[in-house]
Parts: structure tokens; sequence; C-alpha cells
């Protein structure tokens, strides 16, 4: 690629002609006043995080194990703790994550024109979304894939028997895409009901209005719960497509990397079996641990390198994990082997690359 310089050089020795060189002049200008432009951009809604002292995040209002409020009207789940996360390393503190929940179509709306910081509410990252200047998809905390559910005394074992259903799914999202395109390649007849607010679509598909409920497998499973008779409704083995499940911030140079690099950690701490439980007693003993561990918690670790360059708490790495935990621990407290969604991370793509999965923790050095 040119440089300013080398195409203005080369502009003017073809033919030596003025009028080139000014225009070459004029748009070397431009080009600084835009990149000037772009580094002024950079790192501004970091610092609306830091001046307000709270980072403003969105999830799903109800999808138990992935947020829902508790008792005391607190968000809790897989979900939420990456806002926690997000918390954690920018401002010190997990618990000035301002949660809030919000629909689907909402929350990329509410993204885009600046009124959170960030989204962590199983949003599928798609190349048109990705293209979209007011969002910024920055790393995938759960690979899922779109699927069915349908009452259990409609006597349905496969999707290919599904000809003639009337479909339950969520209006804006990817799911009526998927539908569409499974069902028309299959060449099979289906109606489909678009109900934008949850609790009105799963009221409908529960109450019998639509034959069948499409969403992500979990959300499935999660949704399931809701109802009264858990029991009365089987979610088909077809996955029919691919979601790699995003958390969304707005563009900012430095809060994406400061997202991106705390799922990092938790993703690392998880490689080296390291808990909100034992974090201490790993760095209280922190010159005996592998060179990795070192440079992840030691104070002249390479995150102690990463915090002054990205103007975080200089022992953001360790808040991460003391107060929210490895990706691991995270998983199996809201959706592992103990809770009723008994999911096997082990066997499945959201397992350690080292064990099969897809989940690939960047070096920190």
């Amino acid at each position: 690629m040119y440089t300013c310089r080398e195409r203005s050089s080369s502009y003017v020795n073809f033919g030596n002609k003025l009028m080139t060189s000014l225009k070459v002049t004029a748009l070397c200008a431009t080009a600084a006043l835009l990149v000037t432009g772009s580094t002024a951009v950079a790192g501004q809604v970091m610092d609306d995080i830091k001046s307000s002292d709270e980072l403003v995040c969105l999830v799903n209002p109800k999808s138990p194990g992935f947020s829902v409020p508790d008792s005391q009207g607190v968000f809790q789940g897989f979900n939420t703790d990456f806002c926690r996360m997000a918390a954690a390393a920018i401002l010190g503190d997990a618990s000035k994550a301002d949660i809030r929940g919000i629909g689907f179509s909402d929350s990329m709306k509410t993204i885009v024109a600046g009124g959170a910081h960030m989204a962590s509410r199983s949003i599928t990252a798609t190349g048109t979304r990705d293209a979209d200047a007011g969002m910024a998809f920055v790393a995938t905390t759960f690979y899922d894939g779109q699927g069915f559910m349908v009452p259990s005394a409609l006597g349905v074992s496969s999707a290919s028997q599904l000809s003639g259903a009337t479909v339950c799914a969520e209006d804006g999202s990817t799911t009526l895409l998927t539908l569409a395109d499974w069902f028309g390649d299959h060449k099979i007849e289906y109606r489909v009901e678009n109900i934008a607010d949850k609790t009105a679509r799963l009221e409908a598909f529960f109450s019998g209005k639509c034959d069948v409920y499409a969403s992500d497998i979990t959300a499935l499973n999660s949704d399931r719960l809701l109802s009264d008779t858990p029991d009365a409704f089987t979610i088909l083995p077809e996955v029919i497509s691919a979601e790699p499940l995003t958390l969304v911030t707005q563009p900012d140079q430095d809060l994406e990397a400061a997202v991106f690099w705390a799922f990092q950690v938790m993703l690392n701490a998880d490689k080296y079996d390291i808990t909100s439980e034992n974090i201490d007693a790993i760095t209280a003993d922190i010159s005996a641990q592998p060179k990795a561990v070192r440079r992840m918690f030691a104070q002249d670790g390479a995150t102690a390198d990463m915090a002054t360059k990205l103007g975080l708490p200089a022992d953001w790495a360790y808040q991460v994990v003391k107060q929210v935990g490895s990706y691991g621990e995270v998983f199996d407290h809201h959706l592992g082997a103990e809770t009723p969604f008994k999911l096997d991370r082990a066997n499945s793509v959201n397992a350690d690359f080292a064990d099969g999965g897809l989940m690939y923790a960047y070096p920190i050095r």
C-alpha cells in the first residue's frame, strides 16, 4: 500500500502536473484529518463509563439460566456475569454494572443510539449486523444453534414432520431468516406468528396458538422451564443453524479491547484451573506458578502493561476472576450439571479448544 508521500511523488512524476500534485496534497490533508478524528473518537465511550462510574449493560429480561431477576430484582445468569466481567475490568467493581432487561430488537437499537454501553443477551454475530457502524461484535461467549420445541402431545419426533405447522418466532431476529431458509430448502410449508414480546410469544405457544416454538437450543431449554408443565414440551433433535452468541458494545477501540481481553482472562483462568475460590492462593504464591499465570496476575506481568495502555485498574485481571470467576466456573454455576439445564460443557462445542471445543484462549503476554 502506498503512503500519501509515495502517492504524491508518483503522481507528480507522472507528467509533472501541478494540479495533480495539489489534488494529492489535498487528499493527504483530508486523510490526516480523518485519522485525527478517528483517534479522537477512540475511548469516548470508555471515558463515559469512567466518568459515570457505571457500565450500562443490556440483557434478556426473562431468560432462566442466562438472565433473570432474583427475589431482590437483581439480574442473575450466565449472560449477566459478562456484564459484571466488563465492570470489574474497567471500574474494578463488578457491582457497578447497571444491568437492564430489554427486548431483542430494542437492545440493538439502544446500542446504536448510544443508550447503553454493551449488551450480553445472546445476540448472534452476522455479517450484516457486524457491518453496522453503530455496533461492535467483540467476543463470542456461547456457540449455539437454532432448533424447535413442540408440545409432546403433538407426537412429533423430527422437524421433517412439521409440514403445515404454525411457528412462533421472535420478530426482528435471525430466527425468521433461518426458518425461511430451512423450510424453503426442505420444501415444507409453514406459517409464522411474528411476536416481538417474549412473554406474549411464550403465552401464544403454551396456550396452543402455535404448534412450534423456534429459537436457539439453549433458549428453548430456558424457555421450557417457564411453563407450568415443562415435561409437556419436547425439544426436537435438529439443529438448523450456527449461532455464535456474542458480546456487543458501542464502537470504541478501548472498550472493545477491555471487554475482549477480560473475556480472554476468564478463558485462560479456566485453562489453568483458576477460579474465584482459589485465585488468592494462586496470587499469594505467584512466583511458583507457570509463566502464563504469572503474566496474568503478577504485579509486573503482561496485564499490568495492558492496564497502562488500556486505562484499566492495575489489578483488572485479578478482579475479573475474583469477582466473577473463570469461564468454566460461570458456565457450571448457571448452566451445568447441578442446574436445571444440566448442560455437559465437556461434550459440547463450548468446551476448551484443548478438549475439542471452540473456546480458544488467546495468549496474554
